[in-house]
């Protein structure tokens, strides 16, 4: 006889949010934790949270930012500037029937996150930021920070803002280019020490995927996780979820009036020790103290690349259970 699922179970739909719908992916019940996932991801990445969060007494959601999955995507590229993700992020509070939320980012998810917090603290009342460190709004134009990084060599930030160019790399094989990039920036698989960076590419013809590992998958990341990322990607296309990185300077102009400002919310940091967002932002978890003023803890997971979540599933898990619990103290 077939028995009722329990209450837990994983539960998709669909609300109305400005971008038209967002898809999002919910288990539990009790406080809301609203989990944004990065580039290029999906809801997905936040897999091994849902359960532990539902079962430690909380309203997990995990959803697909506008640009990815079966959240919609709008055609223009200023559609996807932060401001507007932030209202997508208080649309999708609202359709929840919740008047406040803790909210958890990794990569360009940790950016929105922080925004929210930063711009709507009386609904976003902690913010945990994974991967990537807060450095408030302000100082030079993004597009002249990238564009003086590399020398010889061309930043991806700036690879990516010429609409169709880095497209043109990844959509013939997205598998095989998703893979590559996942594994270019896993603990287990990133290139060694004075191998070519894969966050640069040649000037002159050169793709990311050339400096990618090709002959191996992260020890987090099996055959059938790789498909759904890559199933989604095949789907909707790469343009979507590249806009962001085209928001750049439009976010520096949208939010020069914070300028400075530090997330006064109660806060958590986890970073990887081999991630490049660590290592090159330094000076960012070094200001916590005055840029996060109400940051409860912050942890640099040894031998953890990027994908903090996926690679330390039971690690973070704790720390994010251990930090929401002295929220509710």
């Amino acid at each position: 006889m077939h028995q009722p699922a329990p209450s837990t179970d994983l539960r998709h739909r669909t609300v109305e949010a400005p971008a038209g719908r967002l898809h999002l992916v919910e288990q539990g019940t009790g406080p809301l934790v609203l989990l944004v996932h990065g580039f290029p991801e999906s809801w997905y990445s936040w897999r091994r949270q849902l359960p532990a969060l539902a079962a430690a007494g909380y309203r997990a959601v995990a959803f697909d930012v506008r640009g990815y999955g079966r959240s919609s995507r709008p055609a223009a590229t200023d559609a996807y500037r932060m401001l507007d993700l932030v209202e997508d992020n208080l649309a999708l509070v609202r359709a929840l029937d919740e008047e406040c939320a803790v909210i958890v980012g990794h990569d360009w998810g940790s950016g929105i996150a922080a925004a929210s917090a930063l711009l709507h603290p009386e609904v976003f009342r902690a913010v945990g930021l994974l991967s990537v460190p807060y450095a408030p709004p302000g100082g030079p134009r993004p597009s002249d920070v990238f564009a003086q990084m590399g020398g010889d060599q061309e930043f991806y930030v700036s690879y990516f803002q010429e609409p169709g160019r880095a497209e043109a790399e990844m959509e013939p094989d997205l598998r095989g280019w998703l893979a590559g990039f996942y594994a270019a920036v896993s603990a287990d698989t990133m290139p060694a020490d004075g191998e070519p960076d894969p966050h640069f590419v040649a000037r002159a013809g050169g793709r990311l995927r050339d400096r990618f590992p090709c002959d191996r998958l992260p020890a987090w990341l099996t055959e059938d996780d790789l498909d759904v990322y890559a199933g989604e990607f095949e789907r909707t296309g790469m343009t979507g979820a590249l806009n962001r990185y085209r928001n750049m300077d439009r976010d520096w102009e949208d939010l020069a009036g914070y300028g400075g400002a530090p997330i006064e919310v109660p806060s958590l940091f986890i970073g990887g020790a081999l991630d490049a967002s660590t290592t090159w932002m330094t000076d960012a978890i070094d200001a916590f103290p005055v840029t996060l003023p109400g940051l409860v803890s912050s942890h640099i997971l040894d031998g953890c690349g990027h994908w903090v979540q996926q690679e330390r599933p039971e690690e973070v898990n704790h720390l994010l259970i251990d930090w929401l619990a002295s929220l509710r103290s």
